[in-house]
Order: C-alpha cells, then structure tokens, then sequence
C-alpha cells in the first residue's frame, strides 16, 4: 500500500462532503469548499486524473486532516 491514497478530484470532493465540506464556488474545472468552520481549500476536478501527492498534502493540511482521516472517509 503506498503511503498516500491516489483519489480523483470527485472523489476527494465527496470525501470532504461527508465530513462537513460545501462546494461554494466553481470556476473551470476548480471546486472551492469550505466548511462551517472556516477551513477551505481548493480541489481541480480534471476527468481521469488522479490527485497527486504534493496537491494532496496540501488538501490535507488546508482541512486539518492525517492521511489516517482520509483513507477512513474514503
């Protein structure tokens, strides 16, 4: 298993959605979430394409989760 899960764009986005994430805003192939609570951050939504590993650590410290909190939610 490698380190780092390898969601798509749509996936990711549904993963934050169960925890509370909203989309608020679109523009292009960019989805703005953000979270009642302050937290935002922005997911590419690119067809087929996976996110990769630098742009997921930055997802994940943006909404304050582990890796560990992302695969469950996955």
């Amino acid at each position: 298993m490698s380190r780092f899960p390898r969601p798509r764009g749509r996936e990711l986005i549904a993963a934050l959605k169960h925890i509370g994430f909203v989309v608020v805003r679109v523009r292009g192939s960019h989805h703005q979430l953000r979270h009642p609570d302050g937290r935002a951050t922005t997911i590419p939504v690119n067809a087929g394409d996976e996110i990769g590993e630098k742009l997921l650590k930055a997802v994940l410290r943006q909404c304050n989760l582990s890796v560990e909190e992302l695969r469950k939610i996955l």
